[in-house]
């Protein structure tokens, strides 16, 4: 018989002594242990004291039906496959076994290959339904997480995108800094969809080099490079019908997106090294938190793809922007990690939560209260003893004064250097804020040797 991964156990009830014996000789492997019972009793005794995963079941046995057991044996065990054998075959108890919960029927007399392909046919059923059941856990586990951004006040508006997206098929396009919650924010539209029980595949653009992300979205034919030893499929269609999140879109090469932004209009895809062409139906969303915008100036992104990916526009709001948010996310936090132990924030520790900037946004204050909860072993938590101290690099040292007056070039870089340090060293803010693009910024940052506070910033 074929291998399994796991040893499962086979438990034959039957009077008939010498078919027990011979099913036990036959099947029992490095792979599969084989018991035996000649009554209904002992049968449902080993039922109780083991995991059985198949059960082959006489229909006529000394002290009961084989009928009458099956309820009692999936008592113990909803999922095990119970295979009907009878010498008195019939219409009538074929139906009536098989709406009592049994897998299969056999009548004797049988070639022992024929039941040999009976239970490879449970055990294959089996693992799929521990596959799905795999998969249903951890789409509820990640339905879940979708809870995390409902019901935030700084979040209203967002939300309200977030519900429409949900309703309607187009590309969505999700911005904001790193650690803002991107990728829940993708997940709570995809569980809120129509497509909500078919797949959700994320991919980080930035996380492949060039030659590898293409293989990767579109899959490849054997023998397309070396090392394809055999055809894979590729996320597009891994994802068909569901939903396929692309992370920092901003990283992908400009070769691709074009292709990826036939298969937008097309739908349709062609594997690496292959000739046909295969139709894909997967709603994308794509995030990023570069300013995409800035990209399709600097001939860095296709400005068609830009604005085919931004039918809908959802930008996500540093959490410095919502710090009145911060008291329910610690309280969401705790109530997930924490689980049965009985941890408080003292409101003088929410003040100093409120005060922080938050540069590392959500996922920062997360770390910070799993931090707290497991280093800090008392109830009353101080999660702030673990906020990044503010570094110097942005601190305004005296303005340089010749003849009572500042000359305009170091007026500017004061300037510059306060508001680096106000936006927590982030870039793209800093440059908006100051009404100049991204690329002057950073002319500006090497031609008044502001390089060292520069390569503290995060972008």
């Amino acid at each position: 018989m074929k291998a399994h991964k796991n040893k499962r156990n086979i438990l034959v009830i039957d009077d008939d002594m010498v078919f027990c014996d011979t099913a036990k000789d036959y099947l029992t492997s490095e792979t599969m242990e084989v018991f035996t019972a000649n009554t209904g009793r002992d049968g449902l005794a080993i039922c109780s004291q083991r995991r059985v995963e198949i059960v082959l079941l006489d229909q006529k046995l000394p002290d009961a039906e084989g009928v009458s057991l099956c309820p009692s044996i999936l008592k113990q065990n909803e999922q095990t496959k119970i295979i009907f054998i009878t010498a008195y075959p019939s219409f009538d108890n074929a139906v009536k076994a098989i709406k009592i919960g049994a897998y299969d029927y056999l009548s004797k007399p049988f070639e022992l290959e024929e039941l040999e392909i009976a239970i490879e046919k449970a055990l294959r059923t089996l693992e799929l339904e521990m596959i799905e059941q795999l998969q249903s856990y951890k789409d509820d586990k990640e339905s879940e997480e979708t809870t995390l951004i409902r019901g935030q006040g700084g979040l209203a508006e967002t939300l309200k995108l977030v519900d429409l997206a949900a309703l309607v098929n187009a590309p969505v396009l999700i911005t904001g800094e790193t650690g803002t919650g991107k990728n829940i924010f993708a997940k709570s539209i995809h569980y809120k969809s129509p497509a909500r029980g078919k797949a959700f595949i994320s991919i980080n653009c930035a996380a492949f080099p060039e030659n590898l992300i293409e293989v990767e979205l579109f899959g490849c034919e054997k023998g397309a490079f070396t090392g394809a030893v055999t055809a894979r499929k590729g996320i597009f269609e891994l994802a068909e019908g569901g939903t396929l999140f692309l992370d920092e879109i901003g990283a992908m090469p400009l070769h691709l997106q074009s292709k990826l932004l036939s298969v937008l209009e097309d739908k349709q895809i062609r594997r690496v090294g292959g000739e046909s062409i295969r139709p894909v139906d997967a709603r994308i969303i794509a995030a990023s938190n570069a300013d995409l915008e800035d990209a399709v100036k600097n001939k860095t992104f296709r400005s068609d793809l830009y604005y085919r990916l931004s039918v809908i526009r959802i930008h996500i709001p540093p959490l410095r922007d919502r710090l009145h948010d911060i008291p329910e996310l610690c309280d969401f936090f705790i109530r997930k990690t924490a689980k049965d132990r009985k941890a408080t924030l003292p409101d003088s520790e929410l003040s100093r939560l409120m005060e922080y900037e938050w540069p590392g946004n959500v996922r920062e204050l997360k770390n910070v209260i799993e931090r707290s909860l497991i280093i800090q072993k008392e109830d009353v938590l101080r999660p702030s003893e673990f906020l990044k101290v503010s570094t110097s690099s942005f601190s305004t040292p005296p303005l340089p004064v010749e003849n009572d007056i500042i000359t305009l070039e170091e007026l500017e870089k004061t300037h510059i250097r306060q508001a680096i340090g106000k936006f927590s060293g982030n870039y793209t803010r800093t440059a908006k804020a100051l009404g100049i693009s991204l690329s002057t910024l950073k002319r500006k940052f090497k031609r008044y040797n502001l390089a060292h506070a520069g390569s503290k910033t995060t972008h």
